[in-house]
């Protein structure tokens, strides 16, 4: 491909320097993610919930022998700093107690090689500041997100244009949300006309009054005779205000006939539209409320107006997102082969646990029973039986590796949505807490029925050596959800809650009776000694799940490399394509946008 883009990288994955090629990463990240059997585990083969429910467990049953000491010894915050900072050259000549196994050492080496680097420049020096007015409703995170984002996409459409010979038109944000971004890049310096595509019409109610508020519309104005009005405003209750219906009643009362009701325009402030004015060199704003199944965006060209006055070839939009959810991702990233007015795309993703599955069930055999291959959970059953044609792998390369393809069911994909560079103490130990009383909670239902062993061996409740393993069985999934904070403050607290959740809350009536039947009656002091048995493990709770957030730093890299494939598949309709960092990761850690342009 020529690169003759100025906003191109120099690479078109942002891999190691270890590696000399977008190629040779790509092999070697497709091999590792199928023949390490450790990362197949960590990565879709641990649920929290049967941590403990095998004796002597899933830590001391998984994790190789030589690394058990080390991380369970290990603070949580220091075997942090070993997984994502420390210099491993330096550790592997030490010796002595206290230090990581060379296994260990070798596979955190592995890990941090294949796992796309997330270093942010800014695409300027010195980017635009977000107007206040513009910026209303933003925390700083997506202050940061639409600053850079904005400034990105200007620069990136600036190249399209140039490279391509025409200006774009549109820029189609699919997932718009409340339209952060769009509002940015329709407004001054940038001055975009903007397509906002959004499902839900609440969130484009809410983006529309903020637009009143940022300058880019006003409200409808209303014409009315005040002094009947306010007649009829002191005849109803100040609670019935904006009650329409309500207010026509009462003017009724007062005997106020049909005709004149009608002059008086009786909707509420929330109820007057939003209008929009075009002017020449200013950016405009159009929203499409529509719930997208696929990348077919002819719905969404039908609604605009620029269609009414100019043939849709004249259309060239870009594709843009800021952490599109799931599949919308796959929708916009595709949108540029199915739709020729959409000319490139720009997509960062996120929620990738959002992401159905194309490939199914394997129909082999891996070396564990229940790792990524073959999750046991019901709802991950239910996600990989659905062979969507939409969902991942996008490309063939990974449809097809080695006649199998790669699959990464859904606790791989959640795990890849966490930021473990990011993690503090205070933060890493309250969801180290909770997933520790969620896991001994998992223990109480079993011991007490509330939940059975359903088994996954070549005979019931087998393994292959004849004996039950964590690899063969797993527990009945209660799904509780999250809890009043107060419940966190203890395990007992938790247990009662979870308890009384369960018991009272209809949502959960599928669970109500058996929990009332088996732990009506469990005390206080039941509750203590579990919690004394299983405290001493917390440690090995803590080290499995570091290791898997730590891990799935190549779960979130093959879902994007996987992205970029696609687009390079498409060499017949696509010019170049890339992937690079547009937020710094501290702030956004779903910091990787997919770039597409096309010939």
């Amino acid at each position: 491909m020529t690169v003759d883009f100025t906003a191109r990288p120099e690479k078109p994955l942002p891999y190691s320097d270890d590696f000399i090629s977008a190629d040779e990463y790509v092999d070697s990240l497709l091999d590792f993610a199928t023949n390490s059997h450790l990362f197949q585990f960590l990565c879709g083969g641990v649920h929290i919930l049967d941590f403990f429910t095998s004796e002597p467990g899933l830590f001391v049953s998984a994790v190789p022998k030589e690394w058990q000491d080390y991380l369970v010894q290990t603070e949580p915050m220091v075997l942090l700093d070993f997984l994502m900072r420390d210099d491993l050259d330096a550790l592997a000549t030490q010796t002595g107690p206290g230090q990581p196994p060379g296994t260990l050492i070798q596979y955190v080496r592995d890990i941090r090689k294949l796992s796309l680097r997330r270093s942010f420049q800014p695409s300027k020096p010195k980017l635009p500041v977000l107007p206040r007015q513009v910026a209303l409703g933003m925390n700083t995170k997506k202050v940061h997100e639409v600053t850079h984002f904005s400034g990105y996409i200007d620069r990136l459409s600036e190249d399209v244009a140039r490279v391509r010979g025409k200006e774009l038109t549109h820029l189609v944000d699919f997932g718009s949300g409340q339209n952060y971004l769009g509002r940015a890049l329709a407004s001054p310096p940038y001055n975009k006309h903007i397509v906002a595509v959004e499902s839900k019409e609440a969130n484009t109610a809410g983006a529309k009054d903020l637009d009143i508020l940022s300058g880019l519309a006003e409200r409808e104005k209303r014409i009315r005779n005040k002094k009947l009005y306010h007649r009829i405003m002191e005849s109803v209750d100040p609670s019935e205000a904006n009650d329409e219906e309500a207010l026509k009643r009462a003017a009724k009362a007062l005997g106020v006939t049909d005709e004149d009701i009608a002059t008086i325009d009786l909707r509420s402030r929330k109820e007057l539209q939003a209008t929009y004015a075009r002017e020449e060199g200013k950016g405009s704003i159009e929203y499409v409320v529509a719930k997208l199944g696929d990348a077919d965006l002819a719905p969404v060209i039908s609604q605009l107006e620029y269609t009414e006055t100019h043939s849709e070839d004249d259309l060239s939009m870009m594709a843009v997102s800021i952490h599109s959810c799931g599949d919308l991702s796959h929708y916009g990233i595709r949108s540029m082969i199915l739709n020729s007015s959409i000319h490139a795309v720009a997509i960062v993703g996120c929620c990738y646990n959002l992401l159905t599955e194309k490939l199914g069930p394997p129909t082999f055999k891996p070396c564990f029973s229940r790792p990524t291959l073959q999750p046991l959970n019901a709802r991950v059953v239910r996600e990989s039986e659905r062979r969507d044609p939409q969902g991942f792998p996008m490309s063939e390369k990974l449809s097809t590796y080695n006649d199998q393809g790669i699959r990464l069911n859904i606790t791989a994909r959640m795990m890849a949505c966490q930021a473990p560079g990011n993690w503090t103490d205070k933060e890493s130990d309250a969801f180290f807490t909770r997933h520790f009383y969620r896991a001994v909670l998992q223990r109480i239902f079993l011991d007490k029925g509330v939940i059975s062993k359903v088994y996954h061996g070549p005979s019931e409740g087998e393994g292959e050596d004849g004996n039950e393993s964590p690899f063969n069985f797993s527990t009945n999934p209660v799904v509780i959800g999250s809890l009043r904070k107060q419940c966190y403050t203890s395990f007992r607290a938790y247990v009662r809650g979870a308890i009384t959740k369960l018991t009272t809350n209809t949502d959960f009536s599928q669970y109500s009776q058996v929990v009332r039947e088996k732990l009506s009656d469990v005390t206080d002091e039941e509750i203590a000694k579990y919690e004394a048995a299983y405290l001493p493990r917390k440690r090995e709770l803590s080290a499995i799940w570091s290791l898997m957030a730590f891990s799935a730093c190549v779960v979130e890299s093959l879902v994007v490399t996987d992205r970029y494939l696609f687009l390079k598949e498409h060499s017949d309709l696509v010019r170049d394509c890339w992937v690079e960092t547009v937020f710094d990761y501290g702030q956004s850690p779903r910091n990787l946008v997919v770039v597409g342009i096309k010939k």
